[in-house]
């Protein structure tokens, strides 16, 4: 059955007529990458299709193909972004009437983009799944074809002419190709014409660390339900990979990789120094894995292959991701160090980091014994240097934490001042995710309640579809259970950080 379904893609993607919308996408060089990873490095540049992503493939063929068959006069979509634009100019060019149903946290950008190409569009729920399910009702109930954003075999097909594609523009077949995934169409169709094509090239698998639904079913070789998934690379935010992707892929993907938040803004670097174009998150997932994989098996001279799928980026995005590139390029470090109250000490300190550049230094006085230092330091030698300061300044007496990878000192912590309260006895701490919307930080701030006095609050605006808060909030351990349960019931995503070594070092 699963051959069939293949053989069928596979057919499918060799008769396609997405060519008359889309467009066929260079295959570019990568002369930078390759020549600094020592390997050859192309890049799929699919950023250059008319909605700027690989989406508008795969909606293309499947509502072409209904054209066809049903003559439809109007259909339905959910989306968030891209497959939205995708359905929509397709639709446009069909002559179709196209609802397409967005999440009311959809950046003004996207649904602008959607409603300039003609589409009606409705905002419903906080989230892609709340928006899904308005949309599979309303599409049931007046009878409107429901175009899915992967998990049918038309769109696969669609998705599955990059894959044409690169074999035809490459002259010998790679060695290597990365596929970012969501919910897995773009994976099921490249899996489907390789098979035939290019049996030997290893395809490779590229998520978020925190937003893997296809890791998780590739290890437990099943379909997984993450309970909560990361929000930064929003076009692969999603909870389950879908069954007819899944059941095409399983037995043929050759590895599943995931990289970090910070390796993804230095991914976003990275196509941007190559092709002076800005990546969204989810496009430069690719380049992000290909640069990890090479240096985890030390590989040389093989041939690579980049998908860059997308590049619908808010421009509001780009101070985060400037922010986390150098960060996960290992080009910076980030340590927390406690440092004596002394006459020369704050000199010394510096002396002993050396001729190194300071990305940032937050100095705050702790007491008459002490005090705290927050610092960014550029690194020339990745590891190795990172490894070499965190030696020099333990060897010399200090207290020193290595902060780079801690969530809450990147995301709160370097941007807040005032440091220790002395007048903040059974304090908590939670790291909050909620949907960035009008009204809803003062929504979740009613939520929150006042039976507790919040003793501290920091949020900051990262022009993503979700805020960001830290808070903290007095409690005696009599009542903790209570607040526990109260902040549970308030879906929203949080996380304890009370035991944060960051905190502990410059606030508590």
């Amino acid at each position: 059955m699963r051959e069939n379904k293949l053989k069928s893609v596979y057919n499918k993607i060799k008769k396609t007529n997405v060519y008359d919308i889309a467009v066929k996408t260079p295959l570019d060089y990568a002369k930078n990458l390759s020549k600094r990873l020592e390997n050859e490095i192309y890049i799929k540049r699919d950023d250059l299709q008319p909605v700027f992503s690989f989406k508008l493939r795969g909606a293309y063929n499947k509502i072409s193909r209904l054209k066809a068959s049903k003559n439809i006069t109007s259909l339905i979509a959910a989306s968030a972004g891209n497959h939205a634009q995708g359905v929509a100019l397709s639709a446009k060019k069909l002559k179709i009437k196209a609802i397409i149903v967005m999440p009311k946290t959809t950046p003004n950008i996207k649904i602008n983009a959607v409603r300039a190409l003609k589409a009606q569009v409705i905002l419903f729920g906080d989230s892609y799944d709340d928006a899904y399910d308005f949309a599979k009702r309303k599409a049931k109930k007046e009878k409107l074809d429901f175009i899915h954003p992967y998990d049918d075999i038309d769109v696969i097909a669609g998705q599955g002419t990059v894959a044409l594609e690169i074999i035809e523009q490459l002259k010998t077949k790679p060695d290597y190709i990365f596929v970012p995934v969501g919910g897995g169409g773009l994976l099921a169709g490249i899996t489907s014409y390789l098979k035939y094509e290019s049996p030997k090239t290893k395809i490779i698998a590229v998520e978020p660390s925190d937003s893997d639904c296809f890791n998780q079913a590739f290890i437990a070789k099943k379909r997984v339900k993450l309970k909560n998934i990361g929000i930064f690379a929003d076009g692969v935010a999603v909870k389950q990979i879908g069954k007819t992707t899944f059941d095409l892929t399983r037995d043929y993907v050759s590895s599943s990789l995931l990289v970090t938040t910070d390796e993804i803004c230095a991914g976003i670097k990275d196509l941007y120094d190559e092709t002076r174009t800005i990546a969204e998150p989810a496009g430069a997932l690719s380049i992000s894995g290909i640069k990890k994989f090479i240096k985890m098996h030390n590989i040389k001279n093989k041939s690579f292959v980049a998908i860059f799928c997308g590049a619908n980026m808010n421009f509001d995005r780009l101070r985060h991701v400037s922010e986390r590139s150098e960060l996960g390029e290992l080009n910076e470090m980030l340590i927390g160090v406690t440092i004596p109250e002394q006459p020369g000490s704050f000199k010394n300190f510096c002396s002993l980091i050396g001729k190194k550049s300071i990305t940032e230094f937050n100095y705050r006085f702790a007491s008459k014994s002490e005090a705290h230092v927050f610092a960014g330091i550029k690194l020339s030698n990745g590891i190795e240097d990172k490894k070499s300061i965190l030696k020099n300044l333990k060897s010399n007496g200090y207290k020193v934490i290595d902060l780079t990878d801690n969530e809450m000192a990147k995301l709160h912590i370097r941007y807040m001042v005032g440091g220790v309260s002395l007048n903040t006895e059974n304090e908590k701490l939670f790291r909050f995710i909620f949907p960035e919307k009008p009204g809803e930080l003062l929504n979740f701030l009613n939520s929150i309640g006042s039976k507790w006095n919040i003793s501290l609050f920091h949020y900051r605006n990262h022009g993503a579809d979700f805020g960001r808060v830290l808070i903290g909030i007095q409690v005696c351990s009599e009542e903790e259970q209570v607040l526990l349960k109260h902040l549970n019931k308030l879906n929203y995503e949080f996380f304890d950080e009370t035991y944060n070594k960051a905190y502990n070092l410059f606030l508590s």
